[in-house]
């Protein structure tokens, strides 16, 4: 099977690396690229690392006009939030399955989208029907979508550390901490002062402390899990390093006697992309700089199990995620495009 992929706003790094993941994908052909400001611009004058690749040589950015997305079988959104849900329907109409990157289909309530990214929701009645792109959550869900809501960054590495523990109900929903720490790239490609080499470099800083957007999306899917409220303490802070996330999560057992690593060890057997350490191991990210795979450590502590999560921020907390999600989608063997390993160091 061979599928016609658009991809609309691909001059970021989300695009950049959806353009490598795809261009080495078995069964994706690329169709259009669109850029408003670059359109005419050959993809490889854009991103001198995609040279010498066939399906990209000859690949130029066009405007959405000249995309002719609708011919496509699937559409990927690395755009701003509010981009996907305003074509959303016109490309639904014409049988394309839809991925957004962004936002606009990550929460359940029209409402706490508004609260969170200040605008008003262009479909809100599409909402029920989108898909939440987790597949070890979702996977089932995920194969039937027309439309999939790409989880951020943070909630990937956050939900998937905490996933066995609420499952199981053996810690107390209401008193959850994720501490954050995520490289420069999860800002995006965009010139502001304090994401220059200067200001980033040999620093550490929290950001976001007061309310960040990916907490209502966490919390979304914690409560899923526990099937209960969830109280969550979430703090993100920029590190020096371009790539990777590392969540360290901590909660309080239930029961003391419950054997953590088991829990997990269980939890993911068979899951392609997550990789349980072994007792005494400990992750860091460069063990999964460039690839899909999600690294995950369990220690216990008195009355308490901390959980290590690493994860590349634009691949499986963005790109790479996409694509997994579009193999379901299309009935694809779910590692299709995605079994490079790390690279390090």
């Amino acid at each position: 099977m061979k599928l016609n992929v658009g991809l609309v706003g691909g001059t970021g790094y989300t695009g950049v690396e959806l353009l490598r993941l795809l261009a080495q994908h078995p069964n994706a052909v690329l169709h259009s690229i669109t850029s408003r400001k670059d359109a005419g611009t050959p993809v490889v004058n854009f991103f001198p690392s995609l040279r010498g690749h066939p399906a990209l040589d000859k690949l130029a950015f066009c405007t959405p006009d000249e995309a002719r997305l609708t011919e496509c079988d699937v559409v990927f959104f690395a755009t701003p939030h509010g981009v996907a849900m305003s074509q959303a329907e016109t490309l639904l109409a014409a049988g394309v399955k839809i991925i957004d990157l962004a936002a606009d289909f990550r929460l359940r309530d029209s409402a706490e989208f508004e609260r969170w990214y200040k605008m008003p929701h262009a479909c809100p009645h599409l909402l029920e029907e989108a898909v939440y792109g987790l597949p070890e959550i979702n996977r089932e869900a995920i194969r039937q979508a027309r439309i999939v809501g790409n989880p951020g960054c943070y909630p990937t590495a956050v939900q998937l550390g905490f996933l066995p523990l609420l499952e199981a109900g053996v810690v107390a929903a209401d008193a959850l901490i994720a501490d954050c720490k995520s490289g420069v790239s999860g800002a995006g490609r965009v010139a502001e002062l304090s994401k220059i080499f200067p200001e980033v470099t040999d620093n550490f800083a929290a950001y976001g402390v007061a309310g960040h957007r990916h907490h209502p999306e966490i919390e979304q899917g914690l409560r899923r899990m526990a099937g209960q409220p969830v109280q969550l303490t979430f703090t993100p802070h920029l590190v020096p390093m371009i790539r990777g996330i590392f969540a360290t999560l901590y909660a309080t057992l239930m029961d003391d006697s419950v054997d953590v690593q088991a829990l997990f060890e269980r939890r993911y057997a068979g899951e392609p992309f997550v990789d349980v350490l072994p007792v005494g191991r400990l992750p860091e990210t460069r063990s999964v700089r460039a690839s899909n795979m999600v690294r995950i450590a369990v220690v216990r502590r008195p009355r308490g199990v901390t959980v290590l999560v690493v994860e590349d921020n634009l691949v499986k907390g963005a790109a790479g995620q996409a694509v997994q999600n579009m193999n379901l989608m299309f009935g694809l063997p779910e590692t299709a495009g995605l079994v490079a390993l790390p690279v390090s160091p």
